[in-house]
């Protein structure tokens, strides 16, 4: 009789984690798929601090305009930025969710203001040429 249970035993657990095994791997197969899908269509994949958050969204969350030509003024940017995160500190009874968010649009603002900045940068070296400094 204790054969049996044990070998019922074994048979359920053998299932339970085949039926995992075969999930997790259909994951793998999906998440490969679609990695291989985004890098051919030319977006970026590799994770950023501000993942998944546009730049709308971090202009609403810290309620200021979006970057003019690349350009913000960053006394506004800051002063939200910094009543907002200390608003939501934790130790205050915050949220660090929302503390996280706060962080995450400047840092998102930011980039879109950096990005534009070395655009610019590049358009204007190529406007001029390049020339290179050659030390002797």
């Amino acid at each position: 009789m204790a054969h049996r249970i044990i070998t019922q035993i074994a048979l359920v657990g053998t299932r339970v984690i085949g039926r995992a095994f075969v999930e997790a791997w259909r994951q793998a197969q999906a998440t490969q798929k679609y990695a291989k899908a985004t890098s051919t269509a030319g977006t970026n994949t590799t994770l950023k601090a501000h993942a998944g958050l546009t730049l709308d969204e971090a202009c609403r969350i810290l309620n200021v305009k979006p970057p003019q030509n690349g350009v913000i003024d960053e006394t506004v940017l800051m002063e939200r930025f910094k009543k907002l995160f200390d608003a939501n500190e934790p130790g205050k009874g915050g949220s660090f969710y929302l503390q996280s968010k706060v962080l995450r649009a400047r840092e998102r603002i930011e980039s879109e203001v950096r990005e534009a900045e070395e655009k610019a940068r590049r358009a204007e070296e190529l406007e001029k040429g390049w020339k290179p400094r050659v030390y002797k």
